[in-house]
């Protein structure tokens, strides 16, 4: 018995840096896949669960619905040309047809923001939008957001806030909004909220 278990101590320390050699990679793994959401517009939710690596609402046959993540994600929107990537979201809806997505409508923030933090996600979602060759969709009405303090004092009107359109060619068109938002956790800041709606063209624009 005693040199049974001689035998078996003798072989913990050799198994132990096995296990642990094995585990680091896994626990890289862990550690650097951030929760996401990867669909492409008019794709289905076999391949949105596929691409993702977070759990999903099950699929809803034969019907239109709204699905939504099992945890705070962010999305992925895979196209070879406009595809942009958004910060985590809290609030996260994938519209299908069946099995067939159809439309996109989310905040990529986990919760509502300060004003400089916001308006960081959305310049940032602009200048993706920019280099995937996105246009600004009626810019006269609707113009991009930018970091100026006329920008500034009409989000800060809580009456006002801001709109854009931007569009993908003729596949997918986005409406961001920026509105200040009363957050109750922290009733004294000024805290602000961005929602994305997207899907393709919707509205059209006279002034091009």
């Amino acid at each position: 018995m005693i040199v049974w278990w001689r035998a078996v101590r003798g072989w913990r320390l050799p198994l132990l840096i096995i296990l642990s050699v094995l585990a680091v990679p896994w626990a890289i793994q862990a550690l650097s896949d951030d929760p996401e959401i990867a669909l492409e517009m008019g794709g289905t939710y076999e391949d949105l669960h596929k691409r993702s690596s977070v759990s999903f609402s099950p699929l809803i046959r034969g019907h239109a619905w709204m699905g939504i993540p099992k945890t705070d994600a962010s999305l992925r929107f895979i196209d070879p040309q406009y595809g942009f990537v958004t910060p985590p979201a809290r609030f996260f809806t994938v519209g299908f047809n069946d099995n067939v997505i159809t439309s996109i409508r989310m905040s990529p923030q986990i919760e509502p923001l300060l004003l400089d933090d916001a308006l960081k996600v959305a310049l940032d979602l602009q200048n993706q939008w920019r280099q995937g060759r996105w246009r600004v969709a009626g810019p006269r009405s609707y113009p991009p957001f930018a970091d100026t303090p006329a920008w500034r004092a009409r989000f800060r009107e809580v009456s006002q806030g801001g709109t854009t359109y931007w569009q993908a060619g003729e596949k997918y068109q986005v409406a961001m909004f920026m509105n200040r938002f009363k957050y109750s956790k922290r009733p004294n800041e000024e805290r602000y909220l961005i929602t994305l709606s997207i899907g393709k063209p919707w509205t059209p624009f006279d002034d091009e």
